[in-house]
């Protein structure tokens, strides 16, 4: 990934992707945070700003064998509007009124509105709220927030009118005490897939739109649950599977303590966990390490910025170690949607990566 700040979402995630970027750092240790914010705000994410969501502590390896991973659980329970909630993290949301102007400053966000049927008021990732899976064309009527990631404009915020501000947890927090003055500022930060369906069910009773919310989550659950059975029946459960991002330089990985790590490892064989507690360096893996773990298929997502950037995995091409990856050698290598699977994080992305990386895994 290049030293430039990532698209708004990205890498916090992948969830991971959620630490703030520290702009004066060396390049490698500025990329990787950025990374750790994504998949919290890209687009996962990128990375954290792009895309990561949050970056956390050693998490255990995924199990090897299709049979050792939990069962998906099909059941939705019922849900109640309420003005006060208590979300995944455990941080307690008030809301005078059931907010009908939401301002989105992370990807999680432009999903969980779009799910619930609603418009956000303003976005900070338009690029993924365009998308076909999210708004598609409606989403052209959504103003941008002013500013980059993490830096937000909070008087291009407070020109929309917001009676909810959503933000991506370990990046938006100095924002807060500006923002409150005139809206209560939410910070989200999934770390699994669950966690992102609870924030669904949280918003869903905030805003009154139960019936959405848990309509929703019974869409995804049945999306995921389905493929669970296709990859096991198929063989498909057995491949190991990579998602990674960055450069070729500074290669992030979507871990199983971020959400689309965590989604995957649900799926398929997905043997990358965290490299420690470290937030700026548990998501980056060397090719040589990449190698190690002998993937069958990879998805990346590049970050580029203009028409002269190459795609992480045009830059690794010529790289000896690549080129000896399994997935490499049998032409099993995606180049993904950066705003989709980097900084989406909601039921309706993560459900589109189900079927389409169930699409691209070969079977038996």
């Amino acid at each position: 990934m290049s030293a430039r700040r990532p698209p708004a979402d990205a890498a916090a995630g992948s969830a991971a992707v959620a630490r703030a970027v520290a702009a004066a750092r060396p390049r490698a240790s500025r990329i990787a945070s950025r990374i750790a914010s994504r998949i919290a705000s890209l687009l996962p994410v990128a990375v954290v700003a792009l895309l990561l969501a949050g970056c956390g502590g050693t998490a255990a390896p995924a199990p090897d064998a299709a049979a050792e991973r939990p069962a998906v659980s099909r059941d939705v329970a019922p849900l109640e509007p309420a003005l006060t909630v208590t979300d995944p993290r455990g941080t307690t949301v008030t809301v005078p009124a059931p907010p009908t102007r939401i301002v989105c400053l992370t990807g999680l966000c432009d999903d969980m509105v779009a799910e619930l049927g609603l418009t956000p008021a303003g976005t900070s990732t338009p690029a993924l709220l365009k998308n076909p899976v999210l708004l598609g064309d409606r989403a052209a009527q959504v103003p941008t927030v002013a500013g980059s990631f993490g830096s937000e404009d909070v008087e291009s915020i407070a020109a929309l009118r917001p009676d909810l501000v959503i933000g991506l947890g370990g990046v938006h927090e100095p924002l807060r005490a500006a923002i409150e003055r005139f809206a209560p500022l939410w910070l989200v930060q999934p770390t699994t897939w669950e966690d992102s369906v609870g924030y669904l069910r949280d918003l869903g009773s905030l805003t009154g739109r139960t019936a959405e919310a848990t309509a929703g989550e019974r869409r995804f659950r049945t999306t995921l649950a389905d493929g669970v059975e296709q990859a096991r029946a198929s063989g498909k459960a057995d491949r190991k599977v990579l998602l990674m991002y960055g450069s070729a330089d500074t290669i992030g990985v979507d871990t199983t303590d971020t959400v689309n790590g965590n989604l995957l490892a649900t799926l398929y064989d997905y043997p990358f966990v965290p490299r420690g507690a470290d937030v700026e360096t548990a998501s980056t893996y060397s090719v040589e390490e990449i190698l190690a773990q002998a993937p069958d298929v990879v998805f990346a997502f590049s970050l580029l910025f203009s028409s002269a950037d190459r795609t992480l995995t045009d830059q690794l091409a010529a790289n000896p170690v690549w080129a000896q990856v399994p997935a490499v050698q049998q032409g099993n290598v995606h180049e993904m949607d950066p705003r989709l699977w980097g900084s989406g994080r909601g039921t309706r992305s993560l459900g589109a990566i189900v079927t389409r990386s169930l699409a691209a895994v070969p079977g038996r």
